[in-house]
């Protein structure tokens, strides 16, 4: 006897009533599981976006309640709850409440028979996944779950809450997200793809998004590949051949009783420095000290060069030097001449633009990484990931 698939009826469902989701899920491998109690997420140890789910307990749901519970787990991957890494076991479930109050206050299935966060904290109410889901509180309506994660400990604070391990013993999970955060693979790896998939979906169904996810995915969007700091880093990790010398740790190929020879490499840099503006002190201190750090690991070679119309100054730069640094300008902005006297004179394997970027976007032909500071152009920034793709610009945070 057929025994019908509901899941993939609601797949099909759900892609009618919005192409988004009819794109989305062309990425998402679905898999059959008899382990998991009704939907999981994961990433593969191949890279492939994962959703099991068990047939057996779904079967007899409700094709209406099947197709919210999927647009749940899509809503997960826009909003990139799945990279979430959460270390401690007792903030786990708190992190679990807070993804899914920001999600199923746009799923007006599961919203309509959801308990607020705040009375939950306060009451200790379990869900059961049929009766009962997880909204915002009302008074904090569209926010992120690390939004509402640091309004409810801080809630947790000042209220004298139930114990999160007694909500817990009450609490049956709409799905699970034990393999949130928790990769085989490297979580950089992860990030972009999450990226690449919400982003070619967006791009195929921007006019075809359910009402209230605009804003949801184009912040999912700008959000940087990595984090600022790990992108300077990664940047630096390009290395130029600038010499040779003998080691007697590496024998010799011809003669056994000489020391063999070792390549010896570093990273040379150009630092493009605006000096024009509206770069406040604190963003310019953090960036210098990463800059130290990661010139300390990697005994990078790197100029500086500062630039407001014209080029004002040309040094080799060291360690700490940027404590006692005289910024020369103040004028208006003009990043391409300190771009092409760099490429000309200095000949770099990359080069990082530290700017407000209210200016034009410089053309620059070798490897560049934008480091643009909080209350930057937003033009700048989109146009410069146009150009030069998205993990060439970040944003201080």
């Amino acid at each position: 006897m057929f025994r019908r698939d509901i899941v993939e009826e609601a797949v099909i469902e759900l892609g009618r009533r919005s192409p988004f989701y009819n794109y989305l899920f062309l990425f998402i491998e679905r898999v059959r599981s008899s382990t998991v109690r009704t939907f999981k997420l994961r990433v593969s140890s191949r890279g492939n976006l994962q959703l099991l789910y068990n047939p057996e307990v779904l079967r007899d749901k409700p094709l209406e309640l099947v197709v919210a519970l999927l647009e749940h787990e899509a809503l997960h991957i826009v909003n990139g709850h799945i990279l979430i890494p959460v270390k401690e076991k007792r903030d786990r479930l708190l992190w679990d409440l807070c993804m899914d109050a920001a999600i199923n206050q746009f799923i007006p299935v599961l919203d309509a028979f959801s308990l607020p966060l705040d009375e939950l904290l306060m009451e200790g109410c379990g869900t059961d996944n049929e009766r009962m889901f997880i909204a915002p509180p009302a008074f904090l309506p569209n926010q992120t779950a690390e939004y509402y994660h640091d309004w409810a400990v801080e809630f947790m604070k000042k209220n004298k809450t139930i114990d999160l391990e007694l909500i817990e013993t009450n609490l049956e999970k709409t799905d699970s997200h034990e393999d949130f955060g928790n990769f085989e693979l490297p979580k950089e790896f992860v990030q972009e793809l999450l990226n690449n998939v919400v982003a070619e979906t967006y791009r195929k169904a921007k006019d075809g998004l359910p009402e209230g996810l605009e804003h949801v995915v184009t912040l999912f969007l700008d959000r940087p590949i990595l984090d600022w700091r790990t992108m300077i880093r990664r940047f630096f990790g390009s290395s130029v051949h600038v010499g040779r010398y003998r080691t007697p740790l590496r024998p010799n190929r011809r003669y056994d009783d000489q020391p063999g020879w070792r390549n010896d490499y570093a990273a040379k840099i150009v630092v493009v420095l605006d000096t024009s503006g509206s770069i406040i002190e604190d963003e310019f201190n953090a960036f210098f000290s990463e800059i130290d750090i990661v010139t300390r690991l990697t005994d990078s070679r790197i100029w500086l060069v500062q630039v407001d119309e014209t080029v004002q100054s040309v040094m080799k730069y060291g360690k700490g030097m940027w404590k006692d640094l005289k910024l020369i300008g103040r004028g208006e902005t003009d990043l391409q001449p300190a771009i092409d006297y760099a490429q000309e004179n200095l000949r770099p394997e990359g080069i990082i633009v530290f700017t407000d970027g209210y200016t034009d976007l410089p053309l620059v032909k070798r490897k560049v990484l934008f480091v643009l500071s909080r209350q930057c152009n937003k033009e700048f920034v989109e146009e410069a990931k146009e150009v030069y793709g998205r993990s060439s610009v970040v944003v201080l945070r």
